[in-house]
């Protein structure tokens, strides 16, 4: 079946939602989301967006905070912009009804936390619950626009971009998308394909990241020859509860913010002696750190105190956590909080203009499946959702500017075709595949690296590369064969990126080229041949 539309979004997190709402003023929008619409990253982010709301705050600030974050590779302009444009997307938000928490003495201004690399505080949240009430209130406002279909339970194969006669790329013209549930592949046809599909946790065994977040979108561009950036950078969350029937819950770095003490489990502290910010340093430093120390110890985790704060005062700014916590027996109030880093953000992705644009005609890409320039070598806490938010108002502009474009309406799309495949019956090759990969990537291309480690890696994933490519065109495709298929392309750019860093930057630490070196002061850019 072919379904025509003028915008085809593939996710349906904040930019994928914000995108739609304003994109419908244009045309009829199709968005293309895996599970139900409120499963994305977004939905589970608990910290909140950084922007320069208090008055006693500078545009000069958040952007000096940002580029010592990143570790001299973020783009100066981008990070400019982004933080400049945050307070009309922030009230945008507003007036689209996200409920950002109040001030308790003064009712008229927000509350701001602070976290890990901000030098004061502006992070606006909901409680600690800010991504779900931010992906409330868009579905909502999504719900309402007649020109929006929202198709659940469906996931992106391939992106389709034809040739001519000679050989050379048409613009993209859409997707071929699976319907997970009735196993059919349909042709999903668009004058504007934009990729707003998270990010790619799921690539490692431990990870905050929900299911879904298996690189799809990263994958997709890269087979239909997107450029790709900056792929070694993977943002590892210090403070992930551990608890052997938790499933990676995050323990959000608001809690740092508001006071938490990172300690051994004697009791004892030691983030003074790698940061003169202490428990606040930013992430790469604190997950380096804990990883260091558990290395030492022997032990599998250290501790998050935040005791010393009043009672009252933690189960009002932490609601999750703190019931989260409870059911596993741990009372944040009075007990430290067990914890250990966990996969949480990829900083690269598909390389994107000023305004979303890939490098590919009509194919725009915003949100963590970007990459932007924003983050550099290590993403600043909390600037995830605003790298979105502003992006995805980025992109509508742009495309808004040469709307009604009309693709090459005699340019004939190929239905998906499935002949001589069979249902497979043996999927344990797929959760064997899927396993390993996930667990090759936690043991050579985690926190530290070397050369060694990394060679190991690519040795394993080229091998499964081969296996797959092989079962993938043998059998019907499913969306466990999908996603397998997804995260070993991405675990291949993580690696090829990583072996080509030959330094220590940002979440990059070579323990084989310990310096940072100004010859890799640059991107990692890779081109399918």
């Amino acid at each position: 079946m072919e379904i025509k539309t003028d915008f085809l979004i593939l996710g349906s997190g904040i930019a994928g939602l914000s995108l739609a709402i304003k994109a419908s003023t244009l045309g009829s929008v199709a968005i293309v989301t895996k599970k139900e619409k409120t499963e994305s990253n977004t939905n589970y982010a608990q910290g909140g967006i950084a922007a320069v709301i208090d008055k006693t705050d500078s545009f000069e600030d958040h952007i000096n905070d940002t580029l010592i974050c990143g570790a001299g590779l973020c783009n100066k302009e981008v990070v400019e912009f982004i933080v400049k444009e945050a307070p009309p997307r922030i009230q945008e938000l507003i007036d689209w009804g996200v409920n950002f928490t109040k001030s308790e003495t003064d009712p008229h201004q927000f509350d701001l936390g602070r976290e890990g690399g901000h030098n004061r505080r502006r992070v606006l949240h909901a409680k600690d619950l800010t991504g779900q009430e931010i992906e409330r209130a868009l579905n909502e406002k999504v719900a309402a626009l007649e020109n929006v279909a929202i198709y659940e339970n469906h996931i992106g194969i391939d992106l389709i971009i034809p040739k001519d006669a000679k050989g050379a790329t048409i613009n993209c013209l859409g997707a071929y998308v699976l319907d997970i549930n009735n196993c059919e592949i349909h042709t999903f046809r668009a004058k504007y394909t934009i990729l707003c599909t998270g990010g790619a946790g799921k690539v490692y065994l431990i990870t905050t990241n929900p299911d879904i977040a298996t690189g799809d979108g990263i994958a997709m561009a890269y087979r239909a020859g997107a450029k790709i950036a900056n792929m070694e950078f993977i943002q590892f969350h210090p403070t992930c509860l551990f608890h052997p029937e938790a499933k990676a819950f995050l323990i959000s770095e608001a809690v740092r913010g508001e006071g938490g003490i990172l300690k051994l489990k004697n009791g004892s502290t030691f983030m003074e002696t790698y940061h003169p910010m202490k428990s606040l340093a930013p992430r790469d430093i604190v997950a380096k750190a804990i990883d260091n120390e558990i290395k030492k110890s022997g032990d599998e985790y250290v501790l998050l105190d935040i005791t010393h704060r009043d009672r009252n005062f933690l189960i009002n700014r932490f609601p999750n956590i703190y019931h989260k916590c409870l059911e596993y027996g741990i009372d944040i109030t009075s007990q430290p909080i067990p914890i250990a880093p966990a996969a949480h953000y990829i900083c690269g992705g598909v390389a994107v203009d000023h305004y979303g644009k890939t490098s590919i005609d009509n194919l725009f890409a915003c949100g963590e499946v970007s990459c932007t320039g924003l983050h550099g070598a290590n993403r600043l806490a909390s600037n995830s959702l605003l790298e979105a938010i502003v992006y995805s108002h980025r992109v509508f502009l742009k495309i808004a500017k040469s709307f009604p474009w009309t693709p090459e309406s005699d340019v004939l799309i190929s239905p998906w075709d499935a002949s001589g495949t069979t249902k497979s019956d043996d999927s344990v090759v797929v959760t064997h595949n899927w396993d390993e990969i996930r667990r090759c990537m936690w043991n050579y291309v985690g926190i530290v690296r070397s050369d060694k480690r990394l060679e190991r890696a690519e040795r394993r994933i080229d091998m499964i590369q081969r296996e797959i490519h092989e079962y993938y065109w043998n059998y019907k495709v499913t969306k466990d064969l999908a996603e397998l298929r997804n995260i070993t392309t991405v675990a291949k750019l993580i690696v090829m990126s990583a072996r080509a860093r030959k330094e220590s930057r940002g979440l990059h630490y070579n323990i084989d080229y310990p310096d940072t070196r100004d010859e890799f002061k640059k991107d990692t850019l890779m081109i399918k041949e």
